[in-house]
């Protein structure tokens, strides 16, 4: 799959949000969605998603706008996990999970067996099989977001948008779920995540989008986040290493300002 996002604006108020940005995502990468707060980084994913129309531009997808494609086909083919992590159904683990096959089934109808299969697999990817009987609203922050991973991952997208999926992990659960994501994009998906660990980004993504203030400031490759655009879009200097072949970047100190200061 293929989202061509053309001349993105979305403004709240006077800010621009989204300041006319334009970016191509496919299917067959992991690419995290990285810059500081207020970047425009979920406001970005919601667009993609459907979930909020732009005041200009649009999103296409495979060379369809939204409304050409349906919100049923765009439900089945674009799975999107919010930031909150937050769930207010009174609802077992599993049963939230199978929520995420609703775009795939009629009306009132039962699962089949293919939803069955699905809800499984998820539960498993995610780890809380051993949590499927548990209200979800008993679940601790970490656990729920497992859970609710595991939903968006049910519905075997093609292009999987997660809003921070690994922020209330403890650094094991991180790891696994990162790992997972990428294994997630070597079966043929497609997947973008806000992420601000900027280690686990440059280790496991293969392109980074940076956003400030509205706007991509780079695209590319791990080795695109430079200093340079590190004391742009972040205002710091970072310590860089490698390990098993892989790179990592660290945060380290407030980068100097234009002042000198």
């Amino acid at each position: 799959m293929r989202i061509a996002a053309r001349g993105l604006v979305v403004r709240f108020g006077a800010r621009a949000a989204l300041a006319g940005l334009d970016c191509n995502l496919v299917s067959g990468e992991l690419v995290g969605l990285v810059g500081p707060n207020g970047a425009g980084k979920s406001t970005l994913l919601r667009v993609l998603a459907g979930l909020q129309r732009p005041d200009a531009g649009e999103a296409r997808y495979d060379g369809r706008s939204a409304a050409e494609l349906g919100r049923a086909a765009l439900a089945r083919r674009v799975a999107y996990l919010a930031q909150s992590g937050l769930s207010h159904w009174p609802l077992r683990v599993d049963h939230v999970v199978a929520l995420g096959r609703l775009p795939h089934r009629r009306p009132f109808s039962p699962p089949s067996a293919a939803d069955c299969a699905a809800i499984e697999a998820a539960l498993a990817a995610a780890e809380v099989e051993a949590l499927r009987a548990r209200p979800i609203g008993t679940l601790s922050g970490g656990e729920r977001a497992r859970a609710l991973l595991a939903r968006a991952l049910a519905v075997e997208a093609d292009m999987l948008l997660a809003d921070e999926p690994v922020a209330s992990l403890d650094p094991l659960h991180q790891l696994r779920a990162m790992t997972l994501l990428r294994a997630v994009v070597r079966k043929g998906a497609g997947v973008v995540a806000v992420l601000h660990d900027l280690t686990l980004a440059t280790r496991f993504c293969d392109r980074l989008i940076v956003l400030a203030e509205g706007r991509i400031v780079a695209d590319g490759p791990p080795a695109a986040l430079t200093d340079a655009v590190l004391a742009e879009a972040y205002g710091v200097v970072a310590v860089r290493g490698e390990r098993d072949g892989e790179p990592f970047v660290v945060p380290w100190r407030a980068a100097p300002r234009r002042d000198g200061s």
